[in-house]
């Protein structure tokens, strides 16, 4: 069951959802409005050949900070990462992101597949941000980039996202191995 305006509100009062910076205005009747951040990762194509998630080959990258009256011009067929100026989560609601239908409609996707965020997981959201266009979309620091709607959960997880999250206080980084996560949980069971 999904929260309505109303009860995300209360929700927001009561300290069971943190949303820093939280304006009455950006709530929708079952979601809240979230802002673009100024921080944007872009690939240097110029020095990836391709991709092996396998093998562990990944692109370089670079970080853009754009000023807030700044913008970033996203080009067709171009997949980047941008961040949230939100700082948002919640122990005991599950959040679910989704874009602004006015944007998807301008070709512009905000994320790909990581979409939910799990109880215990605070964060200035990561956004996988391409442009699905033939024209370049503008991008600005502060516009409403996407929505998120929190429901209920049937009971409280068994598992924390703040002990088994793998991209837990570093969101922003790029690229977490799943292999890393796997040696850093087993090594934890084994100091049980």
């Amino acid at each position: 069951m999904y929260l309505s305006d109303r009860d995300i509100k209360k929700a927001v009062d009561k300290g069971d959802i943190v949303i820093q910076g939280f304006e009455e205005e950006r709530l929708q009747p079952a979601s809240y409005d979230i802002l673009l951040g100024n921080k944007f990762i872009v690939h240097n194509t110029e020095s990836t050949m391709a991709i092996d998630p396998v093998k562990k080959i990944f692109p370089e990258t670079k970080e853009l900070i754009v000023p807030d009256t700044g913008l970033f011009v996203l080009h067709p067929g171009i997949s980047i990462l941008g961040t949230s100026v939100d700082y948002f989560g919640s122990d005991k609601y599950l959040i679910h992101l989704s874009g602004k239908s006015s944007l998807a409609r301008l070709g512009l996707i905000i994320h790909n597949t990581a979409g939910i965020i799990n109880p215990g997981h605070f964060l200035n959201i990561t956004f996988e941000l391409a442009n699905l266009n033939h024209i370049p979309i503008i991008l600005r620091p502060g516009m409403r980039i996407g929505q998120i709607l929190f429901s209920e959960l049937t009971s409280r997880p068994a598992k924390d996202y703040k002990t088994t999250g793998r991209y837990h206080n570093r969101d922003w980084q790029h690229f977490v191995d799943p292999k890393e996560e796997e040696v850093k949980t087993a090594s934890k069971s084994k100091k049980r």
